[in-house]
């Protein structure tokens, strides 16, 4: 698995300026679709507009809202990737072929409601062979997501239970933080399902035992169900 890692990796992984210009890309993307007109549909909490990689006649890209991706391996193993709370591509990627590790993809709706750009599959692959830079745009996207994947991967194996259950909190920092007096609030609510999800961990009762230990350590503390960061820097000394 290591030299898996390793090897992809490598070959994978995008130079600054291409991680640089992320919101740039993806800014352009939706002005493109708001020029188009494209139509803008809603969906609820826990529905999915992606499962196991079935591909739909149309492309997604998230507006408002948040939004969960997650892989299922060729072994069946599921593992979460990231969450997605920002206008983004959702439902591009269909299966992915990593030196011969298949993924397909989950995307689930995790906010109360999100709303999305549809647009059909194929009239944007046609957009993108008269747009040089929409298709750099999406050529940068796969390499990103795939980075990402690679990421998750090496979380479950090289940081332990508890290096990777920090990692994991340490990452809701970007995505949904925001500071107060006590420490940063993780302001949406992380069941410990999901936790274990993003870990590789195979039961909630681990990630319940790590928490409380965080917690013993004044690292972390629960408010309103939601967690606090209390103490950044310690959090990160438990991430390789």
């Amino acid at each position: 698995m290591d030299h898996l890692l390793s090897c992809a990796w490598e070959k994978a992984t995008p130079d600054k300026c291409c991680l640089k210009n992320g919101m740039n890309d993806i800014k352009y993307v939706v002005e493109l679709l708001e020029e188009k007109n494209v139509s803008i549909v809603s969906r609820r909490k826990h529905s999915y507009i992606m499962y196991q990689g079935i591909e739909s006649e149309y492309l997604y890209v998230l507006k408002e809202g948040v939004v969960k991706l997650s892989s299922i391996l060729r072994n069946g193993r599921e593992f979460n990737i990231t969450y997605v709370c920002e206008p983004d591509f959702v439902s591009l990627l269909e299966e992915e072929q990593v030196d011969g590790v298949s993924a397909l993809f989950n995307v689930r709706i995790e906010s109360d409601e999100a709303t999305f750009y549809r647009v059909p599959r194929k009239v944007f692959w046609e957009w993108i062979d008269k747009d040089i830079k929409l298709f750099r745009i999406v050529d940068n996207f796969y390499r990103k997501r795939l980075v990402m994947i690679l990421e998750a991967l090496q979380k479950m194996t090289v940081n332990g239970k508890k290096g990777a259950v920090c990692a994991c909190l340490y990452n809701f920092i970007e995505c949904f933080g925001r500071q107060k007096a006590e420490g940063i609030l993780i302001d949406f609510t992380v069941t410990n399902e999901d936790i274990a999800g993003f870990c590789g961990i195979s039961t909630r009762t681990s990630v319940n035992r790590i928490l409380r230990e965080l917690r013993e350590e004044k690292i972390i503390d629960i408010v309103q169900h939601k967690i606090m960061i209390c103490d950044k820097y310690s959090l990160q000394n438990y991430i390789s």
